[in-house]
């Protein structure tokens, strides 16, 4: 019987959180016919209504969110609890789940997952592309990467990469049929290719170091992407002068396939932080990652 009300509080709390019934259904793994039965007869146990239901979403009642407040501190320290038994195992196993963006994922974490995860193949890393500033407890992430000054301050976080520059690349092709700009000002004069971080945010002005202060430009362009690593593609399709992370570009600098322009002009930036709640620290294969992926400044020149 108890194991049953724990099911139905778990379930409750899914729903709650997620505010959809499919979306929950699937990290449960059940139908959502079953799992809304599962919250109708819990509510009748209860003799209080905890959801309220519309043909688009659902959300807590006033009771709902008194109760869901309550019990996910509760299954957050069993998970915590279960986490840390892995100690006793031979070695680290669990789900690491992480929020970041697609350029992150290419320059810190894709040079050490091979490696990670055979050393630690009971591990399972499971990597979430977002550009949106997600709340990582909220939507139960593991861990971000964020530049450290965006960083909350109850959050512990971990350097994992040196200062870094966006830097202003387009293709051989392009830069013959446009002459390259000089000055930051001369890119009005040029297809811009456009990053909008989220959907119904603005689009990113690029920021130039002019006069020992930073400047913000708004350059203009017929494309516009939510990712970075579309940027880089369309500038290698020769659409136009992109502004991306210089790690990214590097390669396709040395090969000769983007020219990059304006360095002088290209600020540094305080490198970028593996963030997570204190809660994490019991897990042995979440902070096997961490180790894994810490900036070591010996290793590295800016």
């Amino acid at each position: 019987m108890m194991k049953g009300k724990m099911n139905d509080l778990h379930a409750f709390l899914i729903v709650a959180q997620e505010q959809s019934f499919t979306k929950a259904a699937a990290r449960l793994g059940v139908t959502p016919s079953a799992l809304s039965h599962t919250i109708r007869l819990l509510e009748e146990r209860l003799g209080i209504r905890l959801l309220a239901r519309t043909t688009r979403n659902v959300s807590v009642t006033e009771a709902g969110a008194q109760l869901m407040n309550a019990i996910r501190p509760l299954f957050e320290q069993i998970d915590i609890e279960l986490n840390a038994l892995s100690e006793l195992r031979d070695s680290p196993r669990g789900t690491i789940r992480l929020s970041c963006t697609d350029d992150q994922i290419e320059i810190y974490i894709r040079p050490i997952l091979n490696n990670f995860l055979q050393k630690y193949p009971d591990i399972t890393i499971e990597i979430y592309v977002d550009y949106g500033f997600t709340n990582i407890v909220e939507e139960r992430f593991d861990a971000g990467i964020r530049i450290g000054d965006d960083i909350n301050k109850n959050m512990i976080a971990v350097r994992i990469g040196p200062d870094w520059r966006l830097v202003a690349v387009a293709s051989p092709d392009y830069f013959k049929q446009h002459p390259k700009p000089l000055l930051p000002k001369d890119l009005s004069d040029h297809q811009c290719i456009n990053i909008r971080h989220r959907a119904a945010g603005a689009i990113y002005a690029w920021e130039f170091k002019q006069d020992s202060h930073i400047t913000s430009i708004k350059v203009d362009g017929q494309l516009v992407f939510n990712s970075t690593l579309h940027q880089l593609n369309a500038a290698l399709d020769g659409m136009g002068i992109a502004y991306i992370p210089e790690h990214l570009a590097e390669p396709y600098i040395a090969k000769g396939t983007l020219q990059a322009v304006l360095i002088d002009y290209s600020p540094y930036f305080e490198g970028f932080h593996l963030y997570y709640p204190n809660r994490r620290q019991s897990s042995p294969a979440f902070m096997a990652f961490v180790e894994a992926i810490r900036y070591r400044f010996k290793e590295h020149h800016k």
